[in-house]
């Protein structure tokens, strides 16, 4: 089993795509009732279809799927072999084609041997082609699935989950609306920044970070102002890989473990978590790691290379606040109707997620969480 992935990029990629699937006859996509609407995964699926004489599809992948949701699809699953899971979608749809490629194979932990711990020895062969921008599922070995019992998300992570296969085809991005590419983009710039920074980083995920940031900057804004151009949407998906390579080979840390449980507990789309939490978790870490925030300022198309390290740092966390701005993304949850009432849970529950906490490349303590989500209630004054 390969756990290298071939990546194929570029528009009519899929097009070329038929060699990669000789000899298989049976195969399942995973994706959602409204990606397999799309016209052009309408005609892939016909496509596939031709070629592979045993194709079902699974088209119940919900948003920010759970534990529940995996284990219905699993008993719903055709009975004979399978030979090949194709992911067809965003990072939820990836995330549980991952775990169907591993569930798929024989002998394999069930779901809750894997969500205790047990680390799954391989899988069958998998394709994932990612219809938006941000969360680089196909270049990670995480599925992070809902646990509704405990209001939050676990991750799944295993280097058997990485793909044999990722397509990235700008053409299959273009359907996307706004709002989705907007959030989808920040989750990217998360992946990106976070990992950058976290005590985690090296050398190999940092030249990820760079490569993917300067990208994303160069690339997010002109797929909003022009959402058929191809070239700007192929940056963006690479930007987006980039960032899942870079969670492969580091860690994110403080933004996606305090947007965890606003996942967990109040169902809020992934992007829209980190985009609120963007700005004050990096105005929180920004002063141990003025150096890399120097380093992704000067990325920026409209950089001021004159400014000092320090002044860079600042000017990097005041363009991360005015770009959720400009992208029309929430800023606070107050103005999504969650009560501060619910911050001692908060903070509970984000310090409960070590995994990403260790990462951090400062000392976090529950104050400091506690003072970052408050500023999310700006009519809330600190306590």
């Amino acid at each position: 089993m390969n756990i290298n992935s071939t990546v194929i990029s570029g528009y009519q990629t899929l097009n070329d795509m038929r060699y990669l699937l000789d000899g298989i006859t049976t195969a399942l996509v995973v994706t959602d009732n409204n990606i397999e609407a799309i016209p052009a995964v309408q005609a892939l699926v016909g496509q596939l279809r031709q070629q592979i004489p045993g194709l079902s599809v699974v088209n119940s992948v919900p948003p920010e799927p759970g534990q529940h949701d995996v284990a219905a699809i699993v008993s719903a699953l055709p009975a004979q072999e399978v030979e090949l899971v194709i992911g067809i979608g965003g990072g939820s749809v990836l995330d549980v084609a991952k775990l169907l490629s591993v569930l798929c194979a024989g002998d394999a932990p069930s779901l809750d041997a894997l969500l205790a711990g047990e680390k799954p020895q391989r899988r069958v062969r998998s394709l994932l082609i990612p219809t938006t921008a941000g969360t680089g599922s196909e270049a990670t070995p995480n599925a992070i699935l809902a646990i509704p019992e405990k209001q939050t998300k676990v991750g799944i992570i295993s280097p058997v989950m990485l793909p044999d296969w990722v397509a990235l085809v700008p053409e299959l991005t273009t359907s996307m609306p706004p709002h989705i590419a907007s959030s989808t983009g920040i989750d990217a710039l998360c992946h990106l920044i976070e990992c950058f920074t976290a005590t985690v980083a090296n050398p190999v995920s940092d030249n990820y970070a760079l490569i993917g940031m300067k990208k994303l900057f160069a690339s997010l804004e002109t797929t909003l102002r022009e959402p058929h151009n191809l070239a700007a949407r192929l940056e963006m998906l690479w930007a987006s890989y980039y960032g899942g390579a870079s969670i492969a080979h580091a860690g994110t840390h403080l933004v996606h473990a305090m947007s965890y449980p606003l996942g967990g507990k109040y169902h809020l789309p992934h992007g829209v978590a980190n985009a609120i939490l963007l700005a004050p978790c990096m105005r929180f870490v920004r002063p141990a790691a003025v150096s890399k925030f120097a380093q992704a300022y000067d990325l920026l198309p409209e950089a001021d290379t004159g400014l000092s390290e320090e002044q860079k740092s600042h000017a990097l966390v005041d363009y991360f606040s005015a770009l959720v701005q400009r992208l029309q993304l929430p800023a606070s949850l107050e103005a999504l109707g969650i009560s501060p009432d619910h911050l001692p849970y908060l903070v509970d529950a984000a310090l409960d997620v070590q995994r990403l906490m260790k990462n951090v490349p400062l000392a976090v303590t529950a104050d400091d969480v506690r003072a970052v989500y408050l500023t999310l209630f700006p009519s809330h004054p600190a306590q």
